[in-house]
């Protein structure tokens, strides 16, 4: 890792638009290349600007995952696979009403029937599992909203995230897995 990815994982520093490039935690041990669940990444605007998501790709691969014991309601989930789910904001946002200073932040989710809960965080260098979201970790909490859940007629193999025009001119960040679709709403803060 760059001395530069290195502060921006330990919060030491904000990555510029030309340095939005999705880190890769541990290359040598699990490089990117070749994965079961692969690195993937999106961008859309808000507010004029780029804001960016890196995250692990899943497949359901005949497992039932969502509510199950491999994803379970009420316990916090990684958002994917692999590294955290990260994203940049280059501008002030608010994400499921919480206001996010520009900077790189991790998002879990907290899976439920109806509602899911969302969590942003400060630290991105922590392995994405779940075991690894340490009191040092839920310590750098930005904060919780709770969002809607719904179910799609169509099962999604492999776990997306996608954004779509929201409402009030912002973004709704879709999360879309199994038989499950959650729209965060992302605008400018």
């Amino acid at each position: 890792m760059s001395l530069f990815a290195t502060l921006i994982a330990l919060g030491l520093a904000a990555p510029s638009p030309a340095d939005t490039a999705c880190i890769v935690q541990n290359p040598e041990q699990m490089p990117a290349k070749g994965r079961q669940s692969p690195l993937d990444s999106l961008t859309f605007q808000v507010g004029g600007r780029p804001v960016k998501v890196c995250y692990g790709r899943p497949a359901l691969r005949g497992r039932n995952m969502i509510g199950s014991a491999s994803i379970p309601y009420g316990k916090l989930w990684r958002t994917g696979a692999n590294e955290p789910t990260i994203f940049y904001a280059p501008v002030a946002l608010e994400v499921a009403g919480i206001e996010v200073p520009p900077g790189l932040y991790s998002l879990y989710t907290v899976p439920g029937e109806d509602e899911w809960e969302v969590i942003v965080n400060r630290a991105t260098s922590q392995w994405g599992h779940e075991g690894r979201y340490t009191a040092e970790v839920k310590a750098q909490e930005v904060g919780r909203g709770e969002v809607a859940a719904e179910s799609v007629k169509q099962p999604v193999e492999k776990f997306t995230i996608r954004a779509e025009p929201g409402s009030g001119g912002g973004q709704a960040v879709v999360l879309e897995w199994q038989n499950t679709r959650v729209k965060i709403p992302v605008k400018a803060g």
